[in-house]
């Protein structure tokens, strides 16, 4: 590394907290260095309360761009000077591009849920999906998934603070894709089961399951599952959540936060760069 940096080497960050379990640095680290880009990528402990001070020290700094995780994804968008058509759907943020001054947010999630899905094989084109969780992740997947042609989403979430924001983004899909989708609360846990138990695939889109809330999960409990469900989480630290834990105790299929991650970050590498993540490299040293 100490080699590859010099007096022209960009930096380019990510802010979230918590933040040192991330796999990103790695990622795009070993990618620029494969390509021979003078990038270096670095992750920073950052929430709510410090966001504004930092998007501005990133500009002024003239970083090339930075990725955005929770609990910044939604809060960001005010301090940001354009939006993605994704991302004005979405609400949320999980990269962002510097070009010449100018901070233009982006929204990969979605992309990326979706495309590891495809790469496991498996299609929900046309059918119905369940997902836990309404932040930035959560809306990201759901408004792709409709876009992409799900035919139904069952959107489960507490009456917090994204509650009202999970009902604009409802609408929002209502209006501009042929989906059908509901805003449940996820207290009610009867009709929590009824969907799921109507669904192909169960998505927990939230940061239950990684720390502090490892060896948790929104579900009740296990009789919630069944063998022919498939489900998924967005965590990938650990590897192997408290949900999928169960799910494959269930007998279901599982899989885990590393391909959305893999694929959110390829296309977040071609926002800044221009060029193409070498997806089958960082593969082999993932994964």
């Amino acid at each position: 590394m100490a080699e590859r940096i010099t007096g022209h080497t960009e930096l380019i960050g990510l802010i979230a907290t918590p933040i040192r379990h991330s796999m990103s640095p790695t990622m795009h680290n070993e990618a620029f260095a494969h390509l021979g880009l003078d990038y270096v990528y670095l992750a920073f402990e950052v929430g709510n309360q410090e966001l504004k001070d930092v998007v501005q020290g990133f500009r002024a700094m003239k970083l090339r761009g930075y990725n955005v995780s929770m609990p910044n994804k939604t809060e960001i968008c005010q301090y940001l000077d354009k939006l993605s058509p994704a991302a004005e759907l979405v609400g949320a943020v999980n990269t962002v591009v510097n070009d010449n001054g100018v901070l233009t947010g982006h929204i990969t999630d979605g992309t990326g849920y979706m495309r590891a899905l495809r790469e496991e094989g498996i299609d929900i084109i046309g059918k119905k999906m369940t997902v836990l969780g309404a932040g930035g992740a959560a809306t990201a997947i759901c408004v792709q998934a409709a876009l992409d042609g799900v035919k139904e989403i069952s959107i489960f979430n507490k009456k917090d603070k994204f509650f009202p924001n999970a009902e604009k983004t409802v609408a929002k899909i209502r209006n501009n894709t042929n989906c059908e989708i509901h805003l449940y609360d996820l207290d009610d846990h009867e009709k929590l089961r009824a969907e799921i138990a109507s669904s192909v695939i169960l998505t927990n889109a939230t940061g239950v399951g990684m720390k502090p809330f490892e060896g948790q999960m929104l579900l009740p409990d296990a009789s919630f599952l069944r063998p022919e469900l498939i489900v998924s989480d967005v965590v990938y630290n650990p590897r192997k959540t408290h949900l999928l834990e169960v799910a494959e105790q269930q007998g279901c299929r599982t899989i885990n936060g590393l391909g959305m991650m893999l694929w959110q970050g390829a296309r977040a590498f071609e926002i800044w760069t221009g060029k193409e993540m070498p997806v089958e490299y960082v593969k082999s040293i993932l994964f």
